[in-house]
């Protein structure tokens, strides 16, 4: 199948396995996302961006990009926009005068409960033929890797 010389451990073919098809699922996840509203049009993550601000309460840009692994700039596009929709809104931030925090309106929370939902439910449709103990392996699996790969930023 592969015209790659044979170097490399089963171990890490089968990570490569991994790679290729959570980067084909990614996309498909992310077109969904877009039905569902979870994503904008540009491909921005609206929901995971929300997500943060509810998990991790008020943050700054850069304290956002950080976390996503993605240019300031695009965040500040996508608060902004954001913003606009009233979402989000810009508070105060006792730790620095110039950087603002970034925190979910009432409006932003009641969106970001109702997408949630939206996810969840079409969770549960994809769920239905597999079972939780794979399922939970899966993001177990998922995690470490994220781990290892932001260990070495």
């Amino acid at each position: 199948m592969r015209s790659i010389k044979k170097r490399h451990s089963p171990a890490g073919e089968a990570m490569f396995d991994l790679i290729v098809e959570t980067a084909a699922t990614f996309f498909r996840i992310r077109a969904a996302g877009q039905r569902l509203g979870a994503v904008n049009a540009w491909g921005g993550g609206t929901w995971g961006l929300m997500r943060g601000l509810a998990v991790g309460g008020p943050q700054t840009v850069p304290q956002i990009a950080r976390a996503r692994p993605v240019a300031r700039q695009r965040i500040q596009k996508m608060v902004n926009e954001l913003a606009e929709a009233g979402l989000v809104e810009f508070v105060d931030n006792p730790g620095h005068k110039r950087s603002k925090l970034v925190s979910l309106t009432a409006k932003g929370s009641a969106k970001y409960g109702e997408i949630t939902e939206r996810i969840l439910d079409l969770a549960d449709a994809m769920a239905r033929d597999m079972s939780e103990r794979d399922l939970k392996s899966a993001v177990a699996v998922l995690r470490r890797l994220r781990g290892k790969l932001e260990r070495n930023r």
